[in-house]
């Protein structure tokens, strides 16, 4: 059985049109590509038409997986959270007790986080040490270049 995934609305959004992608540009471009290559003759020797197929294969597996996913999301409703804790889509704003450097993160589900957007993952090893915490706890999170202390300053949504 799949696991449950979490998503924003707007991460959910992102995966259904890729999803619909997938199907109605991606799909019909590889089986013109495989009519293509079956009207240029012998199927035995045609590396084109390999190809497409392999292509095919590997499209196809690629939407099972995503229906998948979609199958599998859930909506997270923030309106409904609660902001004196730090949970998904919690925007925090932390201290570096080591060098003092200020830091803003909002906490997401795995598939959203992007670093360039200051978004997180909550499995990540800050996410992680940031969880269920309050504004004033310090987190010790255990990161790959050793323990860093945070101090939560601030929780909004």
């Amino acid at each position: 059985m799949s696991q449950l995934a979490y998503y924003t609305a707007e991460g959910l959004k992102k995966l259904k049109d890729e999803l619909h992608h997938l199907k109605m540009v991606e799909r019909p471009h590889i089986t013109q590509q495989i009519a293509e290559a079956r009207d240029k003759g012998d199927l035995s020797e045609n590396a084109e038409y390999d190809a497409a197929k392999e292509a095919q294969g590997l499209l196809e597996a690629k939407i099972a997986k995503m229906e998948t996913l979609v199958a599998n999301a859930r909506l997270i409703d923030d309106s409904q959270m609660d902001s004196s804790k730090v949970f998904i889509l919690s925007k925090v704003k932390i201290k570096n007790l080591a060098n003092k450097a200020i830091l803003e993160y909002t906490l997401v589900a795995e598939n959203e986080a992007n670093l360039a957007l200051k978004k997180i993952s909550v499995d990540s090893p800050i996410g992680k040490g940031l969880l269920g915490k309050r504004v004033g706890d310090v987190a010790e999170v255990q990161i790959p270049a050793g323990k860093v202390q945070f101090e939560i300053l601030e929780i909004t949504r």
